[in-house]
């Protein structure tokens, strides 16, 4: 009878241990990280050019042990509208927000009924947690619902928001699109109201007002006037983000749900903060010393997924939401090009304003140490998260929105001529790529390289570059191709006027 127990006990631990193991290898669903680093271009990083004057010892491993995409682009050159596209796949011009970006205090961009990554996967079963920069708009509660929520000055310059009431719930936040734990800024860190946002709250007195900061040590160390909380400190803003971030994965790894969580850098747009231990550590000035520091918190995440033993089966994207705010001074003084070769800046329709570094790392389904020329847009990213959780988009859902799963596999991509891409500016320039042409319904650069009223009165009125061949769009073929040229003007007149509700 001993021997028959002691079989019995075997059996079962057998059972257990094997039914244990079966349940973690049967478990395909991948935890999800999305970082999204702010005006960080395409050139910063060491693994995208070998020129570049920024050590990146993380993002080169992320890009070694991941795939790299080489024409990846934001659906526009600056913050609210590329962030808007990435939530929900659908393109920002087809909202309320046609040119420049939000601030503050502004209302809440994304629809209440607007599908996002966060509800998407929602639906899959996965936690979801958004921790960062926001810069989507809010929907703040005012003391008095009889008068505006601020006056005086404009949107940029509030003189008086003494009616915004801090202390009541904060509406049209990641808490209300999707996102199960959210800890926020509310925009940019150098736009006020100057304060963490956690679950809806925010998470101290906002009794001050701090004035205009410019540091005159570098360009991009200042910050505008502004409410701020009495625990917000602009230097540690970054630090306390990762490490919220690292907090939430941490307590998430140890449970069997798989989790996402969007994660937004406020680096390395202004004011450049790097801490004591990346001082000087870059030969691109204080802003390259704030690059290397943001990849030091990329480094922390995965550091935090490998001690977690969750790296094989988790999902780590890198991008960017624009290109750089690098000036050609910059680039003489530093001889670093942030944005690599390519034409123009955050807020231009040229490549500099929105081709951006994309790295995706799932050791457990994609093979490493490789580069896709597939061109993709952020907003692909909805339709691909929901082809790897087994989910069919509806109608209005992720309109602009299409999945880049078959790179990610290594599969032969379809024909670049079936991939059409809409480009966005700072002013509301539109330009359009499809398959190697690229049309740009401008002079200039749409933003602030070459605003249109500085452009010379006998240059052509529109640019069409051949990007096989010319990606640094150094030739403009709109007179030697006017067919082609009329043909990608009325695609990209269709794209704007089309209901995609």
């Amino acid at each position: 009878m001993k021997v028959i127990n002691l079989i019995c006990s075997v059996l079962v631990i057998f059972m257990l241990t094997t039914g244990c193991s079966n349940k973690k290898s049967d478990n395909k669903t991948p935890n999800i990280v999305v970082i999204l680093a702010d005006d960080l271009g395409y050139g910063d990083i060491k693994a995208y050019n070998s020129e570049s004057q920024i050590p990146t010892p993380n993002l080169d491993r992320l890009a070694k042990e991941g795939l790299s995409f080489t024409d990846a682009h934001t659906n526009s050159a600056v913050c609210t509208p590329t962030r808007y596209g990435l939530l929900t796949g659908r393109y920002a011009f087809r909202t309320r927000l046609k040119s420049g970006v939000l601030v503050g205090h502004d209302p809440a961009l994304i629809a209440p009924d607007r599908t996002t990554i966060g509800s998407l996967l929602q639906k899959a079963g996965y936690t979801t947690a958004c921790v960062g920069k926001w810069h989507l708009g809010l929907d703040w509660a005012k003391k008095d619902s009889t008068q505006p929520l601020w006056h005086g000055g404009n949107a940029w310059d509030m003189q008086n928001t003494s009616n915004v009431d801090y202390a009541a719930r904060v509406g049209g936040g990641p808490a209300d699109r999707g996102f199960d734990y959210s800890f926020i800024i509310p925009a940019s860190l150098d736009i006020a109201p100057y304060t963490y946002i956690e679950d809806g709250y925010v998470t101290a007195p906002v009794n001050d007002h701090v004035p205009f900061y410019k540091d005159t040590t570098a360009r991009g160390i200042w910050y505008r006037h502004g409410d701020v909380a009495e625990d917000f400190d602009h230097k540690t803003v970054l630090q306390t983000i990762t490490q919220n971030a690292v907090d939430f994965i941490n307590q998430k790894a140890r449970e069997d749900k798989p989790f996402m969580i969007y994660l937004p850098f406020t680096s390395p747009h202004t004011p450049w903060f790097p801490s004591e231990k990346y001082k000087g550590i870059s030969e691109a000035g204080v802003y390259g010393d704030f690059v290397a520091m943001t990849d030091g918190m990329v480094g922390k995440v995965m550091k935090a997924l490998d001690q977690k033993g969750i790296t094989k089966n988790t999902l780590v994207i890198f991008t960017s939401d624009n290109g750089s705010h690098w000036l050609d001074t910059d680039i003489k003084k530093f001889s670093h090009r942030a944005n690599d070769a390519f034409k123009g800046m955050k807020s231009d329709v040229w490549e500099g304003g929105h081709r951006v570094p994309f790295i995706v790392r799932w050791p457990e389904q994609v093979k490493g140490g490789r580069t896709s020329p597939t061109v993709i847009c952020t907003t692909d990213l909805l339709a691909t998260l929901a082809e790897i959780t087994n989910q069919k988009l509806d109608a209005g859902e992720g309109e602009d929105s299409f999945s880049f799963l078959s790179a990610l596999k290594g599969e032969e991509p379809k024909p670049v001529e079936e991939r059409t891409i809409i480009h966005h500016s700072v002013n509301g320039t539109f330009a359009i790529r499809s398959g190697k042409w690229k049309y740009i319904d401008a002079k200039g650069s749409g933003g602030w390289s070459l605003p249109e009223k500085q452009v010379p009165g006998d240059a052509p009125a529109a640019q069409l570059y051949d990007m096989s061949k010319d990606s640094l769009e150094q030739n403009n073929l709109i007179a030697e191709e006017p067919e082609v040229a009329a043909r990608m003007k009325k695609i990209l007149e269709e794209y704007k006027t089309e209901a995609r509700e």
